[in-house]
């Protein structure tokens, strides 16, 4: 009976039941801090956001790429069909030009997952309520 309790238990515990809710991926105030350094040259967030050498980032996520209208996209991302989910930013920022080949973005990517993850919750901060 002993071993029978304890293999149920397992098993709950492999299906998830008794895990605990994720934690929300990514540190937005390191991701701030990113930003200001590796994207801040070019994207602009905030109250005050206006585009400049490249878009601005408030509510990027859901939105369809080369779609806001302070901005002057190439071709290749007007006509790239995107729409800008986790995903497909967290490809975008690992490779923007395997991601929309012939992009304008002058940016060789960023290869660590946590620095991803910190942009991109920090990104989230500047969606619509």
């Amino acid at each position: 009976m002993m071993k029978i309790a304890v293999l149920t238990l397992t098993l709950m515990l492999n299906a998830g039941l008794f895990a605990m809710p994720a934690a929300a991926a990514g540190d937005a105030e390191a991701g701030g801090k990113l930003f200001t350094r590796i994207c801040g040259g070019c994207h602009q967030v905030g109250e005050s956001a206006r585009a400049s050498f490249g878009p601005q980032l408030n509510g990027i996520f859901g939105r369809p790429s080369g779609s806001t209208t302070d901005y002057q996209y190439s071709d290749a991302m007007k006509s790239a069909g995107i729409v800008w989910t986790r995903e497909t930013l967290t490809a975008y920022l690992e490779a923007p030009k395997k991601v929309v080949p012939g992009t304008r973005m002058i940016f060789w990517g960023l290869s660590d997952p946590e620095k991803v993850e910190d942009v991109l919750a920090y990104l989230q901060t500047f969606q619509p309520q």
